[in-house]
């Protein structure tokens, strides 16, 4: 039985339906929205659409595309317009700042002429340097936000020889805006995200430490910068098939039992134990330290391409990427004492870190006594404690 409320998928336009999919696209998209900006356009019969996250200021030229209706002319006519065409520059550089249709009412689709009357929009500055070299008259827009704060400004215009937006283009932007503000949401969350994963991962790697995520199959999903470099010339650790395998057959049992029984406790939802392993390297080369441990649950989502387990490991033939330049600055050393110390936490004894810098064990060994005087402490062992667990190390 059919009530009056149900849905009848016969009467949607799916030239509709395809918007609402370009705009929550666009929000993914390597270039955000490269082809929802035409597709808006075109369906609201603009010359030039816009879309403004970030308003230009007097140090920054803020983030803005622009979509141009294509020449009939050309067939290679891009996507969306180049930032520094002379009507997107100047705009961001010049005119920006006399545009009167900005601070709109949030979540209202405005045109220009409802706040400003024709003759007055031709003797302004904006129009007679900025719109009518550009042949634009009619703008059409609406801002909108997102909850972290990301304002959205979202415009249309047309040439002085077109017509007016209509009641009906109105009306369909209205109905669009809903879905753009969840998809202006949408990407503002993944931008935030990506940043602070680049964060974290660019202190990981100032750390030295190698990062590699595995999925619930046990795949290689991603790799820091320092696992790929020890991935790619490290002997004894490589992968295969997309695994993570150690040579040697009872060292890579215990790193393939330790993954299985993390991921199986995982999709349990139990709680995993973190493992531990020690891989021997040949050649001289000081042993790898390894630590496998569960991606925490919250942070993952339920699919078998997610994030399950991390392996962390430790070369300690890296050498340390402890900053001399922060160290000077958090305990006010000088240079040749910020030299000393980085020295003395790389491993080197007072005797070795006299000879490296070319001075005397005596002078070595009163820099030393002022650097203990500065930081606090009142042995080498401390001292070495205290450079290694400083931010230098992420400077």
């Amino acid at each position: 039985m059919t009530t009056r409320s149900s849905l009848q998928p016969g009467r949607i336009d799916p030239r509709y339906d395809e918007l609402v999919g370009r705009i929550y696209a666009g929000a993914m998209e390597k270039q955000p929205w490269h082809s929802t900006l035409p597709a808006l356009r075109e369906a609201l019969d603009a010359q030039v659409a816009t879309l403004i996250l970030r308003p230009p200021s007097q140090d920054d030229e803020g983030f803005i595309l622009n979509s141009v209706r294509p020449d009939a002319s050309r067939i290679d006519t891009p996507t969306l317009a180049d930032p520094d065409d002379w009507e997107a520059s100047a705009y961001r550089e010049q005119f920006f700042s006399l545009d009167p249709f900005i601070n709109l009412p949030q979540d209202q689709v405005i045109t220009l002429d409802d706040i400003l009357p024709d003759k007055e929009l031709k003797q302004s500055d904006y129009y007679l340097h900025y719109l009518q070299p550009i042949n634009l008259f009619r703008i059409m827009g609406v801002d909108t936000a997102e909850p972290g704060g990301m304002l959205a400004r979202l415009r249309f215009a047309r040439r002085s020889t077109e017509p007016r937006f209509l009641k009906r283009e109105r009306q369909l932007l209205e109905r669009l805006l809903p879905h753009l503000g969840r998809a202006i949401e949408i990407y503002a969350r993944l931008n935030r995200t990506l940043s602070e994963r680049d964060v974290y991962a660019g202190a990981v790697d100032q750390l030295s430490v190698a990062t590699i995520i595995l999925d619930e199959q046990g795949r290689v999903l991603t790799t820091n910068a320092v696992g790929k470099a020890l991935l790619a010339n490290s002997q004894g650790l490589s992968l295969q098939a997309g695994r993570l395998h150690i040579e040697g057959r009872d060292i890579n049992k215990e790193l393939q039992l330790a993954l299985t029984n993390i991921i199986r406790a995982q999709q349990r939802g139990e709680t995993a134990v973190v493992k531990a392993l020690r891989l021997p390297r040949p050649g001289g080369k000081s042993d790898l330290g390894l630590v496998v441990r569960p991606v925490p649950s919250g942070q993952r989502h339920e699919s078998q391409a997610s994030p399950a387990a991390a392996v962390f490991i430790s070369d300690p033939d890296l050498q340390d990427s402890t900053s001399q330049q922060s160290l000077r600055q958090l305990f006010d050393l000088t240079p040749a004492e910020a030299r000393l110390a980085t020295l003395l936490a790389r491993g080197l004894s007072l005797a070795e870190g006299s000879e490296v810098q070319g001075i005397s064990p005596h002078t070595a060994r009163a820099q030393l006594k002022s650097i203990f005087v500065k930081t606090g402490v009142s042995r080498q062992a401390e001292l070495v404690r205290l450079v290694l667990k400083s931010v230098a190390s992420l400077a």
